[in-house]
């Protein structure tokens, strides 16, 4: 039996900041990696990279069947806002999947 991948639609945005592919392939590729982990079925997800003076921020919208999650991190550099907020986006579907299950597999209360 093999398992179909969920199709999942990324589109990046640059925001004051020129793009290049190097960063794109870099914020999609990491992305990607974390979420294909965890869906199982169709997303959206929106990478906003973003420079303002010397704050660079990285924001994440992921928006799945079930639920909707975003993540933002500022660094002084964009490679290491990347890094950070797919650690943030890790942890909060981590954190959606296990409450999710908890729900599933709680017992109903005897009478």
């Amino acid at each position: 039996m093999s398992r179909t991948m969920p199709e999942i639609k990324v589109s990046v945005t640059f925001r004051h900041t020129e793009s290049t592919p190097a960063l794109k392939s870099y914020a999609t590729e990491k992305v990607m990696h974390c979420l294909r982990k965890y869906l199982s079925n169709s997303a959206d997800v929106q990478i906003v990279l973003e420079v303002q003076k010397r704050d660079h921020m990285v924001e994440v919208i992921l928006r799945t069947k079930g639920y909707d999650i975003t993540a933002k991190e500022k660094t002084e550099d964009l490679y290491s806002a990347i890094d950070k907020v797919v650690d943030n986006l890790d942890k909060q579907i981590r954190k959606r999947k296990e409450r999710m299950q908890d729900h599933k597999h709680q017992a109903a209360p005897q009478a």
